[in-house]
């Protein structure tokens, strides 16, 4: 029985994030008493991220302050159902975000729509190059939303966020300024793309001659002073260098703490409770209609939330474990196929070229943004042959500048000293002049890759650990290596000394030690039947209508582009759709 028992509420939200503050700020919109819990403290650009406070490497970049907390939860992770799990001890591979702005306030600002493709791969696949080139044991599928639904939603965020970019193709011609194999959007980006540096104009000048079609990558920080629908005012992007793991002192980058918070704290019917950490959505006796949430407070007393409408708007990995602790749908097992929540977990696989130049060519990595830079899809899932590859999937590649910090973003070219004075005559001789372009890979479902509780380790409340069970697979690995092959005559036309690439090598297994990307999928996966997802097109429950979860825990499988754009599309277009018709008459949207 909880301590207390709080006043009903026509809505309670999970995590105060990119979807939690969205969610929010749309449903007060609509006349709904919201209450709003966030586990981790309070953030707001000041003081929290108040310059010179936030330009501290050693202390946001190094020593994580604006992540969870892993002494009190985090996951266990083994490659296969065969292994035993262990917890997931040291910031690695991904980095969970914690607090007011969740993973939205460090982010790098990289704001890409689906392709048209994505939201409907397995139909893709199956159609254009034949079911047999699917694996039996790759689990992908059709989101069961198509992306000409989506497209006011993808206007919607990219206005509220002061996005800075270049339409590629508006209304179904090509403009020639943006990237041509992107879906029709109904108009161009809010402002004009940010400002190239030097490396970004040798890879576009590179990447052109030799046949790709390089484009302004898309942006969430402002190339000038702007106004978002919401009335939040944005200046312009100083490039600064501080922006992944660090929160934007100058309201340029956008973040729920910039673009949505400040208008939210002033609605009466709006609250915010922090350090309050959700343990289960509370369900009445037939299991099929939630009644609220059960959260501990700050001085650890259990409390009781009731309400009419539960939105999941936690990280991914946290909205999965909340639907097991709460017994909403049926966990995946993976030996018969069988249930849904934890099915198809999914990340990506990354790679990559760095250059080094003679002291002729000052690249200056200083200069940068989280997000800014040129970027071509050549290589991506609409233009790839995965019939001739053999691989299902597709890769962007990238070349963008983030800051070039001194610790944890310098390149040395192999057989640099590692320590003493060598060192650090090898930092002082390259340091301005090499740069890197990166390739991000897809990453396909499979059937043994997913979450469910750990049987052994618990958190700090006693509650079971989250378990991962996830390796790479050969398909991803051949994709980069395919990227990494073709895109290596792009390195060379960028005339460096010398040039360093790679990618991983098939039968290579997933490390969780050195960082990848943030970008973690799956889990509550949408689709368009209650035996094949745990939501439905709208991010409703199948089980418990009154039940919404969104993020990317609904991605069926992981594309390559980072996740931001369709998740935080797809929680605007929920919430249409509960603002239009749920509202009135509460029930399925779908019937399954």
């Amino acid at each position: 029985m909880a301590d207390i028992k709080k006043k009903k509420v026509d809505v309670v939200v999970v995590g105060l994030g990119w979807t939690g503050a969205l969610t929010a700020m749309e449903l007060t919109g609509a006349g709904l008493n919201v209450v709003a819990l966030e586990r981790g403290g309070d953030r707001d650009t000041k003081p929290d991220f108040s310059y010179p406070r936030i330009a501290d490497e050693l202390e946001y970049a190094l020593r994580y302050r604006l992540f969870q907390d892993f002494s009190k939860e985090t996951c266990t992770l083994r490659h296969s159902p065969s292994e035993t799990a262990l917890p997931y001890r040291a910031y690695g591979a991904f980095l969970p975000g914690d607090g007011v702005g969740g993973a939205g306030s460090h982010w790098n600002g990289m704001l890409y729509r689906s392709l048209p493709e994505e939201l409907n791969l397995r139909s893709y696949v199956t159609e254009k190059f034949g079911a047999s080139l699917i694996p039996d044991d790759m689990t992908i599928q059709d989101y069961g939303v198509t992306y000409e639904e989506l497209e006011p939603f993808y206007d919607k965020f990219e206005a509220i966020c002061g996005t800075s970019g270049a339409a590629g193709v508006i209304n179904g011609k090509v403009t020639g300024k943006g990237n041509p194999f992107e879906g029709s959007r109904s108009g161009d980006y809010p402002l004009p793309p940010l400002k190239d540096n030097v490396a970004q104009q040798l890879f576009a000048k590179a990447a052109s001659e030799v046949g790709y079609h390089p484009y302004p990558a898309p942006a969430a920080h402002t190339s000038e002073v702007y106004t978002n629908p919401y009335g939040m005012q944005m200046g312009p992007c100083t490039y600064c260098g501080y922006c992944e793991r660090f929160g934007c002192y100058n309201y340029s980058k956008a973040s729920p703490n910039v673009c949505v918070m400040p208008a939210l704290r002033l609605r009466k019917n709006f609250e915010l409770r922090t350090h309050s950490h959700v343990t289960k959505v509370n369900l009445d006796d037939t299991k099929k209609n939630a009644t609220g949430v059960t959260y501990i407070d700050a001085q650890g007393r259990t409390v009781e939330q009731p309400a009419d409408l539960v939105v999941l708007c936690a990280y991914q990995l946290h909205n999965v474990r909340l639907l097991m602790l709460s017994g909403i749908g049926e966990q995946y097992d993976p030996a018969t196929g069988k249930g849904t929540v934890g099915k198809n977990y999914a990340y990506q696989v990354g790679a990559g070229y760095t250059l080094f130049y003679d002291s002729n060519t000052h690249i200056n990595p200083f200069m940068g943004t989280g997000a800014a830079g040129q970027a071509f899809d050549d290589l991506n899932t609409n233009q790839l042959d995965m019939g001739k590859l053999g691989a299902i999937g597709g890769s962007v590649v990238r070349l963008n500048l983030t800051g070039g910090r001194p610790i944890g973003q310098m390149h040395l070219p192999p057989g640099a000293p590692k320590w003493g004075s060598g060192w650090k005559k090898a930092i002082k001789d390259n340091y301005l002049t090499s740069v890197s372009f990166g390739i991000s890979t897809s990453s396909m479902a499979y059937r043994n890759c997913y979450l469910d509780l750990d049987p052994t380790y618990k958190d700090a409340h006693g509650l079971p650990l989250l378990r991962m069970t996830f390796n790479l697979n050969d398909n991803d690995l051949k994709v980069a290596q395919d990227a990494v092959k073709q895109t290596r005559k792009v390195a060379q036309a960028m005339n460096a000394k010398q040039i360093v690439g790679a990618a991983k090598p098939l039968g290579s297994k997933f490390d969780l030690r050195p960082y990848q990307s943030t970008h973690n999928t799956g889990g509550a996966i949408m689709g368009e039947r209650p035996d094949n997802s745990v939501v439905n097109k709208y991010l409703q429950s199948w089980d418990v209508p009154n039940v919404f979860v969104m993020g990317a825990c609904a991605f069926p499988q992981n594309r390559a582009y980072n996740p931001t754009g369709p998740l935080a599309a797809l929680t605007l277009w929920s919430l249409h759709h509960i603002t239009t018709q749920y509202l009135k008459n509460p029930g399925a949207l779908l019937q399954a």
